[in-house]
């Protein structure tokens, strides 16, 4: 890594000793927001001049010292804008909205007054006032001001989005399974393979060029989600040439200095993958040769694997996380109309936890609770989140350019859990458990792209052409599992070890190997044509995606044929030694069934045809069709297998955005869409998995349907002045066959599963708010920023169930309001800003309680998040000193079942099924700008 970081420098220094001062930013069209193109921009005292591209950016070099005037000249209209300030060696930001208007005699001059800060809100809120739908932006002045270190960090921001674990988005109380991520223009796939989620915390912030989030459909986007989606753009072509180092340090309140437990692992672990430690043996057979063999033979290869079962308590604890960050990038000319620009960041993050959770599953009848288990665990992991990314540039004139975008992602947790409990399942009076889980879990994403943009002006089109292909693997090494049992009558703790030659709950090793493809590709062209004077665009595309997932995993199970007290007695560290194996001993099987492997594809081609007519100086409305033809396979390609699952759909799905405008300062939009979410792969497998930290089995359902859902919004706003907002707006969703996860109680730690509710409706009403208090004196450093959003939602009916007719609960994963609060407090002179974030999230059904209700449904407890953030320039303002303190409240996530239906956990009446203690985190990093 230090070689690395030494050759970027050594790269970029050559630009930097000669770096001049820079004029940067954005002109977009003062009535639609869109990018204007070919701009002349002319500094009215040295002459020199440059033009925008095809994104309305440009970067003008000029060697001024102090107030300048730029002139913006564009299809015969000139704006002057004076009083615009150059610093020394620094990049100066002057955006511009420009309306298009026949010249005159007197130029219109604009005294450019304005603060970094109030640029970036103004640039924030025109876009926001100008664009096409209901939708929020980040622009990169905003995320450069915040101490926000990743795209997670930085989502908390948004009006009416939250984020969980850090990394989970959920928009309009709807939870990660129904937002979309688009990663430059290109639609992205789960990061996750057991979940429809993209952890936004793999890119980090200072490489974002922009975020936008969409809340309607627009059929030019892909249509498969329902809450919000998110656009995120990384920087392609830098304003000059730079190179940033970023280190820190922190640690979490319920870690640092406490007791902490690991295994024996590999060399390689801090880094993030496995050097071999963990592998399958080189001798063992392959699957289905390995079932072949006889008790004995299988037995025999027993000694070949790692006899590593025990954990070990670290003598110096938990030490501090630790992170790094490099980021640079260059701008070279090719002449003098072309450039060569790339950026480039290599991150590692590594952090230590202990996450204590108690997991308690209970039956039901006639809704009193009978206890299943009752356990109490801590989870000692060693995280690492380490990443790359490189982005290349080629820009031809200012019609033309070429992307070429790379970025390698990859996210491990190495943990051992200790568990102590009671079990109730097999012992009615109860009998005391103590377990351990030992694993080692690894996801690697990378994303590679390469995309044109091309302007053809004597055709008023402009062609967008694009290109993907998407890994992401999924490692589980040897996860190892055993648990002991104080059976009654005994006064020490046995192995937990019968003759059962399948158990996932004591005594198994599983490996796991998920390997996801995804190919993408895709164009589209956009012509503009005058209609009574004002500009009609008409657009159309096409889409391409494949997806291809291989899974495959062994699981094994240790087991004794016949009881051996001796050999259940003996320890975790000499439990399974060699000579434990044998007649009359311990045997090894592996799980042969079809249900631990499984295939996946699927196919998605689809077309739109797009509108965007500006009916009236007030009127605009975006309209048109997007038509989504899906075919997918899971579980086997043959038919015949009763793995097998084939759905061929075609979906049509209309999108209308109207938008008028009172006056400059209000607009009323008006929007109605139909989009629809899909199943993922692993909620159609029949694939079944004991999950350690439930204390259950998770299954999928392949009989789960897509779900459609229709989408209203009606939304008033006002923009009183720059950097100020005030929004009400109200919106209605449907959907047809919602998907739901449900817990089944039973014998074994129940099953978590998916099933389709047959409906539900939403109603939704939000609030949003951002206000600068600089007309009161001792308040003109606050900024206040609020949203609130309020849904009522019932579903009505289960697909597929005798349940019928309305319940009376709402949707799961719906919580019925959202709340986020923010107060900035910034000194720009003294370099200091500060941020206080609040969130929280209204309570929501985390499993619905079985297929039928025959149980209660499991709740999840609103939970307040509370966040704050200091950031201190030091050095001449090219370093930075950031500290962040997370989830100041820390309190605790409970799951519990609502036994007395009064809307609240209330401990002395309703049972918990979860209980999470996740501590707050602290963290202090220094950041130097070359």
């Amino acid at each position: 890594m230090k070689k690395l970081a030494l050759s970027i420098i050594c790269v970029l220094s050559i630009g930097l000793v000669f770096a001049q001062n820079t004029i940067t930013g954005v002109v977009t069209d003062s009535k639609t927001g869109a990018p204007l193109n070919g701009v002349s921009i002319v500094e009215a005292s040295t002459k020199l001049g440059t033009s925008t591209n095809l994104k309305g950016e440009f970067t003008l070099k000029t060697s001024t010292v102090g107030s300048t005037t730029l002139i913006f000249t564009y299809a015969g209209a000139e704006l002057s804008v004076a009083d615009v300030v150059v610093e020394a060696g620094k990049i100066t930001y002057q955006n511009v909205s420009f309306e298009q208007k026949a010249k005159t005699e007197e130029t219109i001059i604009i005294r450019s007054t304005s603060t970094a800060r109030k640029e970036t809100a103004a640039a924030l809120i025109s876009f926001q006032k100008n664009t096409n739908t209901v939708a929020q932006v980040i622009s990169a002045e905003s995320i450069r001001r915040s101490p926000d270190k990743n795209t997670g960090e930085v989502l908390k921001r948004v009006p009416g989005a939250s984020v969980q674990e850090g990394k989970y988005l959920v928009i309009r109380g709807l939870a990660d399974r129904y937002n979309t991520t688009m990663l430059n223009g290109i639609l992205m796939s789960s990061t996750e393979p057991d979940r429809k989620t993209f952890s936004f915390d793999i890119i980090p912030s200072s490489l974002i060029d922009n975020m936008i989030i969409n809340k309607a459909f627009v059929p030019e986007f892909p249509g498969e989600w329902a809450g919000g989606l998110v656009q995120v753009n990384t920087k392609d072509v830098p304003s000059k040439n730079f190179f940033n180092v970023q280190l820190g340090t922190g640690f979490n309140t319920q870690t640092l200095g406490k007791d902490f437990y690991s295994y024996e692992g590999g060399k390689t672990d801090w880094l993030g993958y496995d050097d071999g430690a963990r592998a399958l043996p080189s001798s063992l057979p392959l699957r289905g040769a390995f079932a072949s063999l006889s008790v004995e033979e299988k037995t025999a290869f027993a000694s070949s694997f790692k006899n590593t079962w025990d954990s070990k308590k670290i003598d110096n604890a938990a030490g501090l996380n630790q992170s790094l960050q490099l980021s640079g990038g260059f701008t070279k000319s090719l002449g003098d109309r072309n450039k060569l620009a790339a950026v480039l960041a290599v991150t590692y993050n590594r952090s230590n936890k202990i996450l204590n959770f108690e997991n308690q599953i209970s039956t039901f009848q006639n809704n009193l609770p009978d206890v299943g288990f009752f356990f109490e665990n801590k989870k000692y992991s060693q995280d690492v989140l380490a990443g790359a990314i490189g982005n290349i540039t080629l820009q031809l004139g200012k019609d033309n350019k070429i992307s070429f975008k790379n970025i390698l992602n990859v996210n491990t947790t190495d943990y051992t859990t200790l568990r102590n409990g009671v079990d109730f399942e097999r012992f009615n009076d109860g009998a005391p458990i103590t377990a351990t889980e030992l694993a080692f879990k690894a996801n690697t994403f990378f994303n590679t792209q390469v995309a044109g943009e091309h302007n053809i002006t004597k055709l008023k089109t402009k062609f967008h052409w694009f290109g993907s292909f998407n890994i992401l693997d999924q490692y589980i090494p040897d996860q190892r599992r055993l648990q002991y049992v104080k059976e009654p009558g005994n006064a020490a703790f046995t192995a937990d070890l019968g003759n059962s030659n399948s158990s996932q709950r004591s005594g198994s090793r599983y490996y796991g190997f998920l390997n996801d493809y995804v190919y993408t590709a895709g164009g589209d062209l956009a012509k503009t044509i005058k209609v009574g004077g004002r500009d009609q665009t008409i657009k159309g595309g096409y889409f391409f995606q494949v997806k291809d997932r291989l899974f495959d995993s062994r699981p094994f199970a240790y087991y004794l044929p016949s009881d051996n007290s001796i050999l259940r007695a003996l320890p975790a560290a000499s439990i399974f030694n060699a000579e434990n194996f044998g007649a009359g001993k311990f045997a090894l099987n592996e799980l042969p069934s079809n249900r631990y492997r499984y295939l996946a594809n699927s196919i998605l081609n689809a077309g739109f045809i797009q509108l965007d007519n500006q009916f009236s100086d007030k009127l605009r409305v975006v309209y048109g069709l997007r038509v989504e033809d899906f075919d997918q396979i899971v579980g086997s390609v043959k038919q015949s297998d009763d793995r097998f699952v084939n759905t061929k759909v075609t979906d049509f799905l209309p999108g209308i955005n109207a938008t008028y405008k009172v006056n400059k300062t209000t607009n009323v939009r008006l929007s109605g869409s139909q989009t629809v979410i899909r199943p993922e792969f692993r909620e159609l497998s029949t694939f079944q998995f004991f999950d350690f930290d439930l204390g259950s089995t998770v299954a999928g359902n392949t009989g789960l349907q897509r779900t459609k859902v229709s989408n209203f919004d009606l939304r008033y706003e006002l923009y009183p002045r720059a950097g100020e907002l005030f929004t009400i707006g109200a919106f209605y969703k449907f959907f047809e066959n919602p998907i739901e996860s449900f817990f089944n109680p039973g014998t074994g730690g129940g099953t978590y599963n998916f099933i389709n509710a047959k409906e539900a409706n939403s109603f939704g009403a939000e609030v949003e708010i951002r206000k600068k208090l600089d007309n009161v004196e001792a308040l003109k450093n606050f900024t206040v920023q609020s949203n609130v959003s309020y849904i009522y939602n019932r579903v009505n009916g289960v697909a597929g169930t005798s349940t019928g007719g309305a319940l009376d609960r709402p949707m799961q994963g719906q919580s019925p309001y959202l709340i986020n609060a923010s107060i900035q407090y910034d000194l720009e002179e003294q370099g200091i800003a500060t941020t206080l974030l609040f969130n929280q999230i209204g309570r929501r059904i985390a499993y619905v309680g079985g297929q039928d209700g025959e149980a209660p449904n499991i709740w999840e407890n609103p939970r307040p998040i509370l966040d704050f953030q200091i950031t201190k320039s030091i050095m001449n303002k090219k370093g930075e000193v950031k500290l962040n303190v997370g989830d100041i409240i820390n309190k605790t996530a409970i799951f519990y079942y609502d036994l007395n239906d009064n809307k609240k956990y209330d401990a002395a009446n309703d049972n918990f099924a979860l209980r999470r203690k996740y501590g707050s985190n602290i963290s202090l990093s220094f950041g130097y700008n070359f």
